[in-house]
């Protein structure tokens, strides 16, 4: 059914709570050093761009139920959180790293979450985060938004069993994607752990305690450097992954 007149105040407040639940999770928005002014002035000016498209959309019977509003906010919030996940991924692969390496212990303050990270995950996630800003990561992500109408309708409501899949979905990609990223020096560490077994065993004199911890460091950095460009290679097809990632989550719902 198409929309009339009548219908506009509807599918206003559906749509800010569509782009409420992206600003919550997305990348850069969500951070707490951005202000809350900004983010909802962002998120006011965006509904009243976007009002057109929710018209232009095939929109089913609108009503301001808590069953619609909700949909609204999920589906904002996985489009969020597509893309908060290659993001999360590189931290994770950055921690995975830093504990195989012995730098766990080393934490800074993360600008953008104010917690205390390990220093080689905050490098990951701000160069992930770098990556996607560089790829047009936040158009792609309004991208979807726009394409999010079509898939699910302004008022529409999804199934309990749709969102536990995509929840399942959301974290299964983020373990799969920070151990594609991490593969590489872990499996390094790997070889040199048996290779100093190897040495301990043939040269029992030698203390390969006091050598394995400064080797295990070195090796990871190295490989970790040797791979940042294979990593950033990896984020200029993001926008098109992103897009058929996000294709596949909006339409199971």
């Amino acid at each position: 059914m198409d929309v009339s007149l009548g219908d506009g105040p509807l599918v206003w407040a559906h749509l800010l709570f569509r782009f409420g639940g992206l600003f919550l999770v997305a990348p850069v928005f969500s951070a707490a050093v951005v202000p809350v002014r900004i983010k909802a002035a962002l998120t006011l000016l965006l509904t009243v761009l976007f009002l057109p498209h929710a018209f232009a959309a095939r929109v089913p019977d609108l009503a301001l139920t808590p069953a619609s509003l909700f949909t609204e906010l999920v589906v904002g919030m996985i489009v969020g959180l597509g893309a908060a996940v290659f993001v999360g991924a590189a931290e994770m692969a950055g921690d995975m790293v830093a504990v195989q390496t012995g730098l766990s212990g080393a934490s800074l303050v993360d600008p953008l979450t104010r917690n205390q990270v390990p220093v080689l995950g905050q490098l990951l996630g701000l160069t992930a985060l770098v990556l996607i800003l560089a790829t047009n990561g936040h158009m792609a992500m309004l991208a979807v938004v726009h394409q999010s109408f079509e898939i699910v309708p302004v008022g529409a409501t999804a199934a309990p069993e749709a969102l536990a899949t995509n929840a399942i979905r959301l974290g299964s990609s983020l373990f799969l994607l920070g151990l594609r990223f991490a593969a590489p020096v872990i499996g390094a560490l790997m070889i040199g752990h048996v290779a100093l077994g190897v040495l301990a065993r043939t040269v029992p004199q030698l203390n390969v305690l006091m050598l394995a911890f400064p080797l295990q460091i070195a090796l990871g950095l190295f490989v970790m450097g040797i791979t940042l460009p294979a990593f950033a290679s990896a984020f200029t097809v993001w926008p098109d992954s992103y897009a058929e990632f996000m294709g596949e989550l909006l339409g199971r719902l």
